[in-house]
């Protein structure tokens, strides 16, 4: 098969991400002797200077990983609600769905507090060294990708008109957004990033002359950048933006709840990660507080049916793939939410007498109807006809034919046109890297939040906040239902997969709703289809609109079926035959997929890796 880059193989290391600034960051701290801890922290970073419509340092950060002869870990970057962020507080300003944009939507940000902690955990890099090549690309100047430079665009107007501070960080002195290739320079951010780097390099120096020698210093400058983020200069900043109330951009003016007591109060929690078995293979995903058991659901149900012997493009295995999934998502929406709150009946859910009963309920047809399993005392009522409805409000609005705007849900999803709403809803609005070193580690891990068009920016910061509570619902007695220290289910969902107890693969992609759907056809087809990694991520790609969406306003699309139109045209007609409400979409706009392994081979370790051509920006290097 055709692809459009090679798949890479070597001996030393590989580093894949959705920006080669990022994964050429990686592999030069792999070559100057860092390891994947160091390396991942170090792309990160650079992430939220080169792709900062995708991720930010206000955002959230899900990290799957493996140390050197360790078990498959998982560290829950996904900050929470903050304590103020309760039902009460939303239904008095009027509200019946939490914003996707402003102060009212953003959890405690938990990517920076993450990735500090990874380094100071399991890397060997000080955070001055790590945070390098960020302040050299936010000072010097990042070449803005053309994305970047249409996300600015479209919001223009909105930071000139509401979110001042956000137009004198994106915008230039005559209030126009930078062109596409242009060098953009942060200085604001720079500045915040030198002085973590600056107060972890004193600290560092203070404890030097401990008798545990250079690795305490290290970490112990890793814990001052923590406290410097969680309760020092960063924590006291984001209390004061989030205390001033600001126009959410759709209509509303409201002060935040997050505040600095918030920030100090979190701290990443450890965690093992949910496995199931396929086919040999161990796959290995966070915990429902995410997405991610619905990959392992899909590949439970599609155990006991002949995906195996299906051609990987083919109308057949499109139409199995996705009513799975529709039986796995259906299974989210009903059960999944954070398990410190809600109990999550997982063992259940990927059981395999469960999933034999689910498996009944695949038909030659596309259904039509939102079909979640019965698990007694567990779960909540998903009011699918809501979100059909939600859905017939945006198109009669944007036919000119809707409701006058009022408050609460019509308010919301009347607005569900504008700018903000609009650029924070683009596909693929996260990153994703994956990186696997020479001594046995291994990390992937799925960056978002803190997009530059989603909330004004911090102007003494460079950065902005996240907006993962509108992810909450605001009905009580559901697993999403809004609690202070409560996360929101995310989205984000990197992966990892083990062979024989041996981390094999690391993998994912951006893309909301959307990233466990092509992560499920990316190893179907590595793991059934024949296929290499660059091959897996360059075949024609798909997915289904058809449950709730976990993003505002929620809407779904009963049966809607979106495919590259690089299907055969034989395919895209079966698939309508049995039922899909197919829709085509651009040939290369399907996920961002990027992924490495390691294997033994002939007593040497072999690492591949590829990533994705779809967005322009996507890299895999190594050697």
């Amino acid at each position: 098969m055709f692809t459009t880059r090679p798949e890479l193989q070597g001996t030393f290391g590989m580093c894949a991400s959705t920006h080669w600034l990022a994964s050429s960051t990686g592999m030069s701290v792999l070559e100057r002797g860092g390891n994947a801890f160091d390396a991942a922290v170090a792309m990160a970073f650079v992430l939220h200077v080169a792709e900062p419509h995708m991720c930010g340092p206000g955002g959230d950060a899900p990290i799957m990983f493996s140390a050197a002869g360790g078990p498959v870990r998982v560290l829950c970057g996904q900050g929470p609600a903050p304590a103020a962020a309760t039902i009460e507080h939303y239904r008095a300003e009027g509200l019946d769905l939490i914003p996707a944009t402003g102060l009212l939507a953003p959890a405690v940000p938990g990517a920076v507090t993450a990735w500090f902690t990874l380094l100071r955990d399991h890397g060997t890099w000080t955070v001055a060294d790590v945070l390098a090549p960020a302040i050299d690309y936010a000072e010097r100047g990042v070449p803005v990708h053309a994305a970047v430079a249409d996300t600015i665009a479209s919001v223009a107007s909105l930071f000139r008109r509401d979110w001042p501070s956000s137009a004198a960080l994106w915008l230039d002195r005559a209030g126009d957004p930078p062109t596409a290739n242009a060098l953009f320079r942060n200085p604001a951010l720079a500045a915040t990033l030198r002085r973590l780097a600056d107060t972890a390099t004193e600290a560092g120096r203070s404890g030097s002359g401990s008798a545990a020698g250079a690795g305490s210093a290290r970490e112990a400058g890793a814990e001052a950048a923590l406290r410097a983020w969680t309760s020092g200069f960063v924590a006291e900043a984001i209390d004061r933006h989030a205390a001033i109330a600001a126009p959410d951009g759709i209509g509303g003016h409201y002060q935040g709840v997050l505040n600095g007591e918030d920030m100090a109060r979190w701290q990443p929690p450890y965690e093992d990660p949910v496995t199931l078995t396929y086919h040999g293979v161990d796959v290995h995903k966070c915990g429902p507080w995410s997405q991610g058991p619905v990959l392992l659901q899909s590949l439970a149900i599609l155990a006991g049916t002949d995906i195996a012997e299906l051609e990987p493009t083919s109308a057949p295995f499109v139409h199995l793939a996705v009513e799975a999934m529709k039986l796995a998502y259906a299974d989210r929406e009903k059960y999944y939410g954070d398990p410190d709150f809600v109990a999550v009946p997982l063992d259940t859910l990927l059981s395999v007498a469960y999933n034999d009963g689910r498996r009944q309920l695949l038909g030659e047809r596309a259904s039509l109807e939102l079909r979640p399993g019965d698990v007694a005392g567990h779960g909540g009522q998903v009011d699918y006809a809501a979100a059909v409805a939600r859905t017939e409000l945006i198109r009669r609005r944007s036919a000119g034919a809707g409701e006058p705007i009022t408050t609460g849900t019509a308010a919301a999803v009347a607005a569900a046109t504008s700018e903000p709403v609009r650029a924070a809803s683009r596909p693929s609005d996260t990153v994703h890297l994956d990186v696997a070193d020479r001594f046995g580690n291994m990390v992937s891990a799925t960056p978002s939040g803190g997009w530059l068009q989603a909330s004004p920016a911090i102007a003494e910061l460079g950065f902005c906040l996240g907006t993962r509570v509108q992810m909450f619902t605001l009905e009580a007695g559901q697993p999403t239902t809004l609690e202070p220290h409560k996360r929101p289910r995310t989205t984000l969902t990197p992966s990892m997969a083990s062979r024989d107890g041996r981390p094999w693969m690391a993998f994912g992609t951006p893309g909301g709703d959307g990233q466990d759907q092509w992560q499920l056809a990316f190893l179907l087809r590595v793991l059934h289809g024949g296929m290499n990694l660059a091959e897996a991520i360059d075949a024609p790609a798909f997915h289904s609109d058809h449950w709730p969406s976990s993003f505002w306003p929620r809407h779904a699309l009963p049966g809607r079926l979106v495919l590259e139109s690089r299907f055969d045209d034989a395919v895209v007609a079966e698939l309508a035959e049995r039922g899909h409400d197919v829709r085509s979409g651009p040939p290369w706009s399907e996920g961002r997929m990027s992924a490495v392994t390691s294997e033994e081979r002939d007593g040497e370790t072999v690492f591949r890796a590829a990533a994705n051509p779809r967005g322009m920006a996507g890299y895999a290097v190594g050697r």
